[in-house]
């Protein structure tokens, strides 16, 4: 079993930056691939980034290419999402997910990922 647990949320204006971090109970971390999806109000849950177990491999939604950056410490058990010149539609709550598989076409589903966090708000005021 995988714990996982966001932070690093908060209040920003548009064109500011946040740090989201997502540390992973277990000495397995590795063996995970990770993912970062998003639910604003009213919503279904989206995904926003996908990294393999490496580090080496990063997807990305179309919605946030060129500004979010995700990253991983497999040393710290810490997945990281960078997010720089935030939107108003970045305004939601920030879910961490981890996979069991060891590849997968299929990363920008929930239904891939076995273990959440959760959550932590992000706002963007305009």
């Amino acid at each position: 079993q995988v714990q996982v647990v966001e932070s690093g949320g908060g209040l920003v204006q548009a064109g500011g930056s946040l740090r989201l971090s997502c540390a992973a109970s277990g000495r397995t971390f590795s063996n995970y691939l990770m993912g970062w999806f998003r639910q604003a109000p009213g919503k279904e849950r989206e995904f926003v980034a996908h990294i393999n177990r490496s580090g080496g491999t990063t997807y990305y939604a179309d919605s946030v290419k060129g500004r979010f950056t995700i990253s991983r410490d497999n040393a710290k058990n810490t997945v990281y999402l960078q997010m720089n010149s935030l939107k108003p539609e970045d305004t939601a709550v920030y879910y961490c997910a981890a996979s069991r598989m060891r590849y997968s076409d299929t990363y920008a589903y929930t239904a891939t990922y076995d273990y959440w966090g959760q959550g932590t708000q992000v706002t963007v005021s305009s």
